[in-house]
């Protein structure tokens, strides 16, 4: 069982994505794609009159601030064009896939945060009137279901509240627990750089290997930005029971198999 997170910053290319999917599919692996659309986001936001508002927390994690206005927006990319332009790519490579949110089926469930605590020009603040929440359960049977039928599932943000409310989640952890829900042997996530970097100017600087006892020293001396997200991710997945996770390039060919086979930065227990 294979899941998969790309993420949607600029320089993804997401037709070699497709390809490279499409043939692990043919072979008969077990997939799920879970995809991010922040590049696009953050450009038709801009276009409609309100552009994003990134917050970097207490603890030092970048966030998108999620107002009503700002949850409407993500819904229509992440959901919309998004969402269904991967699926077509699928499609037109013979791959049955199907396109969900995570409120469908309830597959990502759990609390809206309301307030966020950040800090802003070195003071500390309270945002209220946040969309934004954690995934506390994964609701597999959907997924299970389509697998088993011999569909590809392609899964996004956002996910739904207890109380039926859509919320905006972060996709790397989303996937990381997708991942431990299902099973899944590797989480593999895929972005606009070649693995986790000992200097973020330097493409060349990937670590190849860490266990899941070098992420909290990583967290800290070396992920940057969004880096951070996914690193938590992958703890949370390898400390769920997930056998291994990969960070890799999803802008060369054969990323899938080029991260399966160590070409990029690999999370072991």
């Amino acid at each position: 069982m294979l899941v998969i997170k790309v993420g949607g910053s600029a320089g993804i290319d997401y037709d070699k994505l497709a390809d490279d999917v499409a043939a692990l599919v043919r072979d008969g692996v077990r997939c799920v794609l879970v995809h991010g659309g922040s590049s696009l986001t953050n450009e038709v936001a801009t276009k409609l009159g309100h552009p994003p508002r990134m917050v970097t927390s207490v603890s030092g994690i970048e966030s998108r601030y999620t107002d009503d206005k700002t949850l409407e927006i993500f819904e229509m990319v992440y959901c919309g064009a998004m969402n269904k332009q991967i699926v077509e790519r699928f499609q037109r490579r013979g791959v049955n896939a199907v396109g969900l949110s995570g409120i469908d089926g309830r597959i990502f469930e759990g609390v809206v945060k309301g307030t966020l605590k950040i800090v802003e020009n070195g003071k500390r603040k309270v945002l209220r009137g946040d969309r934004s929440g954690k995934i506390e359960r994964v609701n597999t049977d959907l997924i299970e279901r389509l697998l088993d039928g011999g569909y590809l599932p392609v899964l996004t943000p956002p996910a739904v509240s207890r109380d039926g409310e859509a919320m905006n989640v972060d996709g790397d952890r989303a996937a990381a627990m997708l991942g431990a829900a299902l099973g899944a042997d590797t989480v593999l996530f895929l972005s606009n750089v070649p693995g986790l970097l000992r200097d973020v100017d330097d493409e060349t600087s990937v670590i190849r290997e860490l266990r899941v006892g070098d992420l909290e020293s990583a967290m800290r001396d070396v992920a940057k930005g969004r880096m951070k997200k996914k690193v938590m991710g992958a703890g949370e997945a390898i400390a769920a029971g997930v056998g291994r996770c990969v960070f890799g390039d999803a802008r060369i060919d054969r990323p899938v198999r080029r991260a399966l086979d160590g070409e990029g930065t690999v999370i072991t227990p």
